[in-house]
């Protein structure tokens, strides 16, 4: 997951991206150095450019080439681990689980190209006709559904979840089934921003409140989380945000790029998840808390309309209860700006961390108080100008 990525470059014994080379990335991560993934909205599988639908432009003509390179890695991983078991080992993973997860990538190869069309009909055949690997007891398995998101296979995805077709033999995918990596279907989906796919996985009872567990996933994190990391860690946004986070600059700056039509799908996918998510001030108010800026903003731009409609939660031991969040917000940021005022005068050591976290918190407050006064405004801006 890209959360996961992020945590991987920051670390100093982290992962290395070769000088001059390149990860290739599926549509989830965002396009940033060292990582390419296909280009979004565009036309992406190699039988949609046959001898009717010839490449119009750069982009339809690299997103086949990038569908067909990752067909053949994924062949060769799949080739590797028949012939080289050890590498596909996964000890904490009981044995029938491994069991499982062997056969699906054993089945991939011929799934992947199936999904890729989004073809129900090649999907209920391969189903009916050799399953192993697909289902387990009478589930359609996590990672078979997982890998129906990842390509966004919104149609195969629909019929895995209903359950009613013959083929399907009483199997079906369940929205709220954790993989063998620890997370649910809607993170995928938000790491995809497919909305409709969250949509989707929301009108069969998906919860927009489980959170990741296990060794092979940074832990705790909501499907909201996955939505708003993805929009700060998009490459427009480090590209073009002010260095200083410290001056009202920045933030201006900040609500600006959010507004402008590339940042649209990660409001929106932020939007849909946040209207389902409990607690959403307690979620702002950590983001708040850890001096997260660009995450504080996607989270008060996108769900603005749920922060206004009344809240409360428990701040510093202490419920919090009234009719608008953004009040709630605003006020403890000025509460916290006075006590740190106060902690500096009556404290002679560590004043410049004191007065960093004081700028960083009155940034915080501007930042609440700019989208309370102008998001409705900004808002219809954004729905009215979709397209750059």
């Amino acid at each position: 997951m890209i959360t996961i990525l992020a945590k991987s470059l920051e670390r100093a014994d982290g992962l290395k991206v070769p000088q001059g080379k390149f990860y290739l990335a599926d549509a989830g991560y965002a396009c940033r150095p060292g990582f390419l993934p296909p280009f979004r909205s565009t036309r992406y599988l190699l039988n949609e450019l046959s001898a009717r639908f010839y490449p119009k432009n750069g982009k339809e003509l690299f997103n086949p080439k990038h569908s067909s390179l990752r067909i053949t890695v994924e062949r060769a991983f799949s080739a590797l681990k028949n012939k080289f078991k050890i590498v596909d080992q996964k000890p904490f993973h009981t044995f029938s689980t491994q069991m499982a997860n062997d056969a699906f990538f054993d089945k991939l190869p011929r799934l992947a190209p199936i999904l890729e069309k989004d073809s129900v009909k090649l999907f209920l055949n391969l189903f009916e006709n050799d399953r192993v690997g697909l289902a387990w007891g009478f589930v359609i398995t996590p990672q078979t559904f997982n890998q129906m998101i990842v390509q966004n296979a919104l149609r195969c995805a629909k019929v895995a979840l209903e359950g009613k077709a013959p083929e399907l033999d009483g199997h079906r995918a369940n929205p709220n089934y954790m993989n063998q990596c620890g997370y649910f279907p809607l993170h995928q989906a938000a790491e995809m921003f497919s909305t409709d796919m969250i949509k989707l996985l929301f009108h069969y009872g998906a919860l927009a409140n489980l959170r990741t567990v296990g060794p092979e996933v940074v832990e705790g994190l909501l499907p909201l989380h996955v939505a708003v990391q993805n929009a700060c860690l998009h490459k427009f946004l480090e590209d073009n945000l002010l260095p200083d986070k410290e001056n009202r600059d920045y933030v201006y700056r900040l609500i600006q790029l959010l507004c402008l039509p590339e940042m649209k799908i990660f409001l929106d996918t932020t939007r849909l998840i946040a209207e389902r998510t409990d607690d959403l001030l307690a979620e702002l108010w950590i983001y708040i808390k850890d001096g997260k800026l660009a995450e504080t903003a996607v989270l008060l731009l996108a769900a603005q309309k749920k922060i206004r409609t009344g809240s409360s939660f428990k701040a510093n031991g202490n419920s919090v209860t009234d009719g608008d969040g953004f009040f709630i917000i605003s006020k403890l940021c000025a509460d916290d700006i006075l006590a740190l005022d106060l902690e500096i005068s009556q404290k002679k050591a560590g004043n410049k961390r004191l007065k960093a976290e004081k700028k960083l918190k009155r940034m915080s407050w501007v930042l609440v108080n700019a989208i309370n006064e102008a998001g409705e405004a900004l808002d219809s801006y954004i729905r009215a100008h979709p397209h750059a």
